[in-house]
């Protein structure tokens, strides 16, 4: 038997999102990732490079027409790195999302 509390406060929905990352100090360059779950507050996502846990991040979700019943619909986040993972070579990241804006179409 586990003594973990859950902390989640909102509903999380499984789903694989393509991701840009963007950190402090790493100029103008995102990392590539995807998501593995996504709520309002928070993600955890997979990504190739490393981050550090603390670390404020930016980055931008894309969800797809097949989801928005529409066009593609762009999401920036801005928030905080909670929690890396090592996953098999790759890093598996907690993220809480801090403020949020939707990007105009085109973007």
């Amino acid at each position: 038997m586990s003594n973990v509390s859950e902390r989640r406060t909102s509903r999380r929905f499984t789903m694989t999102l393509p991701l840009s990352v963007k950190t402090e100090g790493a100029a103008e360059t995102a990392l590539p990732g995807e998501t593995r779950d996504v709520s309002f507050r928070g993600l955890y996502f997979m990504i190739d490079s490393a981050l550090e846990a603390g670390a404020p991040i930016e980055f931008v979700l894309t969800l797809p027409k097949e989801i928005t019943m529409a066009g593609d619909v762009h999401i920036r986040c801005y928030g905080q790195v909670i929690r890396v993972d090592d996953q098999e070579g790759r890093r598996g990241v907690a993220a809480r999302i801090e403020r949020y804006e939707f990007l105009p179409a085109g973007s």
